[in-house]
């Protein structure tokens, strides 16, 4: 697949349907990294120890499923595994506000469909990072991950302001709903990509557990994709618990309603937009490793920001750690799976 004028990529009518997808799939993932906890804190009065639970529920499958994911998504097609990752997890989303409407809603049903909905995550993640490269030409890449971060950046403002409005106007299951029907929306635009895939070879001795060490040792043996490997780890862990306890923090220690949680988060995540335009000349004036090493330094002072958090002008923090927590963010995570796709 080549450039065809103004537009790029986004002219071409598979990559364009794969970009829709994409971002009703990131909307539907932001909506619930917004809806579920404030459903466990305002309508379940979970405890901080249970919300945490909860979010480790959303994060468990990644850690327990994310080799077994990769090693058999490279023996599929990618996008019947998109399909199949986005049509469960809008049953599994639905079942809340339905539950809700039967006032049988309770706890375990939340951490079950966050374990659930996660292992539909970790697979359309890994199907989604594989399926680019085979979808355009390795020449496109840094745009096609570009493009795809934009939507990462929009799903973060839209979901943040949309999710913190639609919990307080109408209720985390009514909220919830929302996310679930962007996940069939996301669904029917990949049923409409054209470009048939081929079907990997098959091994002619399946060793799954034997695939899965070649790959570690493949990643460990590479320099740089042994360091994204680590910085990625690190990243992603002390993100989770900021993300653990975030919610709680702001609604009991702050004060703050639904509608201004989301609305300081899209405020802060607008940094995310910024960083969509501007990583790939970061990366062209400083090189992807400077580029990469300077992002995570910056997250982290981003993140040490956020408990300077108060109310009236100390939600200025929050905003400040939001903006270059997000913009750092997606610079790293644009030039991380660029680099692994490329090696």
């Amino acid at each position: 697949m080549t450039e065809r004028g103004p537009g790029g990529l986004l002219r071409e009518h598979d990559f364009r349907h794969l970009w829709i997808a994409d971002l009703a799939s990131q909307l539907g993932t932001r909506l619930s990294m917004m809806a579920l906890p404030l459903l466990a804190v305002i309508t379940l009065d979970a405890s901080t120890f249970q919300a945490a639970a909860l979010s480790a529920a959303e994060t468990a499958a990644s850690l327990l499923l994310g080799l077994f994911a990769g090693a058999l998504v490279d023996r599929m097609r990618c996008r019947p595994v998109l399909l199949v990752a986005d049509l469960a997890r809008f049953a599994l989303l639905g079942s809340i506000p339905v539950a809700a409407l039967f006032g049988v809603l309770g706890l375990p049903q939340l951490y079950l469909v966050a374990f659930a909905a996660g292992i539909g995550t970790v697979f359309f993640d890994t199907a989604h990072t594989t399926y680019l490269p085979r979808l355009i030409g390795r020449a496109q890449l840094v745009e096609g991950n570009s493009r795809l971060a934009s939507n990462t950046s929009v799903a973060a403002v839209a979901g943040s302001v949309g999710g913190g409005y639609l919990v307080q106007l109408f209720t985390a299951p009514v909220a919830i709903a929302v996310d679930a029907v962007s996940y069939l929306w996301s669904a029917l635009w990949l049923a409409t990509i054209r470009t048939g895939e081929p079907r990997p070879a098959r091994p002619a001795r399946p060793r799954l557990l034997g695939e899965i060490g070649e790959g570690l040792r493949f990643v460990f043996g590479q320099p740089i994709l042994a360091a994204i490997a680590g910085n990625t780890a690190t990243v992603l862990f002390f993100q989770a618990a900021n993300q653990a306890i975030m919610m709680v923090f702001l609604v009991r220690e702050v004060h703050l309603t639904p509608g201004v949680i989301g609305l300081l988060g899209t405020v802060g995540l607008l940094g995310a937009l910024a960083s969509s335009a501007l990583t790939g000349r970061i990366a062209r004036r400083l090189g992807t490793a400077r580029a990469l090493w300077l992002s995570t330094v910056l997250n982290g002072v981003g993140f040490l920001l956020y408990p300077l958090t108060g109310p009236g002008f100390g939600l200025a923090w929050y905003v400040l750690a939001g903006g270059l927590t997000a913009f750092t963010i997606i610079t790293r995570h644009v030039l991380a799976v660029t680099a692994r796709q490329q090696l």
